[in-house]
């Protein structure tokens, strides 16, 4: 659970130079034997701890975690051709009662448990966990860019519109943000004007690219636009990671896919100038901006290196942009975390898990592991700044207040 787990660690004491004691100051320094300094030591530490306990902030929002509508169309006999994914709740097929299958041309694709679809599941489980507030959006591979745009069009409406609903059971424990067809411009913007405007989403989540389009396209240029004339916040997801013979095995495209896939998206955001034209745009970035962080330095030389590659769209370096886009923080690694926190700032960083999935910071995901480990074994973040982390940064990203959701 979050904010019980550790706490910072005490100074360090000199052990050559212990500290002085005024009544002491005559005694025979013989007297400070090592059993002495060590209980000196321990009760020093004993009343750190007691002082800096990390405490549950006073609100915690994960703002990565996906979810599904419990049923949905038949979207190939609706639209009369395969490749979506549908959901198959027969109970005969699964490993597990309760759980369904995906499935993908009548193939399977990958079995869920409730907590994708039943909100009450999930209100159970944030409450084991010390979670108020989950930011919910759709799992990527409904994003449906490579279909006929007026029907991922019509499927967005239904999945909307599905979680709009949803969330109203509990609306002070769940944001919903919307899923868009990206591949028509002129249809994504009205999707997008439709979950402002009428589903009072703060946002949208869209792939990290559309097809053949990096997000600095063109043809997506109408897109940023609107989203930054209607103040809807963007999160950034990758998807559909390219499979060849080599990425076979180790679950390559995941663990090593994803993050460079991120991290193309970010470049692109930011030598394709996206943040220059629209400075207003808010902008997140999953799984810690991918291996941006970490190859920054590197992106940062090519800029100004060869210019002729790569400041052709964008007069600024990416580093200049540092502090103007967010990142959550779904990187597994304290260093990875205080990397993450020194590249995009401690105001740009949002507490996130990929719930349900088990890639994810989720409980039982493996040994050891719950919803703010990471977080909570960073030593260099105060607990001003684990509160800005755990719950203030998402709901500043989505321009909400505290209040609107503490019962």
């Amino acid at each position: 659970m979050l904010g019980a787990q550790k706490s910072e660690q005490p100074e360090a004491v000199d052990r050559d130079q212990p500290e002085k004691d005024s009544s002491r100051e005559n005694e025979s320094k013989s007297s400070v034997t090592p059993e002495t300094l060590g209980n000196q030591l321990k009760s020093l530490a004993l009343e750190y701890k007691e002082q800096h306990q990390l405490q549950k902030p006073a609100i915690v929002v994960d703002f990565h975690t996906h979810l599904l509508p419990r049923q949905w169309p038949d979207f190939a006999a609706r639209y009369g051709y395969g490749g979506f994914i549908s959901l198959d709740h027969d109970q005969t097929k699964v490993d597990r009662p309760g759980n369904a299958r995906m499935m993908k041309n009548k193939i399977f694709f990958r079995e869920i448990e409730p907590n994708c679809w039943d909100l009450d599941v999930r209100v159970a489980d944030m409450n084991r966990d010390g979670i108020d507030v989950q930011v919910v959006s759709t799992v990527p591979v409904m994003f449906n860019y490579w279909a006929k745009a007026d029907d991922t069009a019509d499927m967005c409406r239904i999945l909307n519109n599905d979680m709009a609903k949803e969330i109203q059971k509990h609306p002070k424990r769940f944001i919903g943000l919307g899923t868009l067809p990206m591949q028509a411009p002129e249809l994504a913007i009205a999707e997008l004007r439709r979950c402002i405007k009428e589903l009072n989403f703060p946002g949208v989540q869209i792939g990290s690219h559309v097809n053949e389009w990096n997000l600095d396209a063109p043809e997506l240029l109408p897109f940023w636009e609107a989203a930054e004339e209607l103040g809807a916040r963007v999160f950034i997801h990758p998807w559909d990671m390219k499979v060849t013979r080599r990425d076979r095995k180790y679950w390559i495209p995941w663990l090593v896919g994803m993050p460079a896939e991120t991290s193309q998206a970010v470049v692109c955001v930011l030598m394709g100038g996206i943040l220059k034209k629209f400075p207003k745009l808010k902008i997140c970035f999953a799984h810690g901006a991918g291996s941006y962080p970490f190859t920054v330095g590197r992106i940062e030389h090519g800029y100004n290196s060869r210019p002729e590659f790569c400041a052709t769209d964008c007069s600024e370096s990416p580093k200049s942009f540092s502090g103007c886009f967010y990142a959550d923080s779904i990187v597994h690694s304290p260093k990875s975390m205080e990397l993450l926190v020194d590249v995009v700032g401690e105001d740009k960083v949002v507490f996130g898990t990929d719930y349900p999935f088990p890639i994810g910071e989720v409980t039982g995901s493996a040994k050891g592991i719950y919803p703010g480990k990471v977080v909570d074994e960073t030593p260099s973040l105060t607990q001003d700044v684990r509160k800005k982390i755990l719950g203030h940064n998402a709901l500043e990203f989505l321009g909400l207040k505290p209040e609107s959701f503490l019962c």
